[in-house]
């Protein structure tokens, strides 16, 4: 994190998305699980999400713009989804050549 922001970050324990905004946006996104690889991914504007913080208390907190869609990016990762599974045919059929090659140097389970 930031190391003058650090006051301002959160530790959320076993997070949960408990409302995803109707108005949605689509804007490109990447991941460093996939190198050299982007594409536009629909996402909810803003969510609302409930988990526990470091005592065990249950806290509540909404995400907004930028913030609302990298924890969606993040939170699909606790559920195995990743950002490829949200692209349209079109957005994979244009990263689908990497993803052959990712394939061909690591193997179809991505071991090393």
């Amino acid at each position: 994190g930031d190391r003058k922001k650090w006051l301002s970050e959160v530790i959320m324990v076993n997070p949960k998305i408990v409302e995803f905004s109707d108005a949605t946006d689509v804007e490109n996104e990447g991941c460093l699980s996939f190198p050299d690889m982007n594409g536009d991914v629909q996402r909810s504007k803003w969510i609302k999400v409930e988990a526990l913080n470091l005592k065990g208390k249950k806290m509540k907190k909404k995400f907004r713009g930028w913030e609302a869609r990298i924890f969606q990016h993040e939170y699909d990762h606790l559920d195995g989804t990743v950002y490829i599974d949200r692209l349209t045919e079109e957005g994979r059929s244009s990263v689908q050549p990497r993803l052959d090659e990712l394939v061909a140097d690591f193997g179809e389970g991505g071991a090393l």
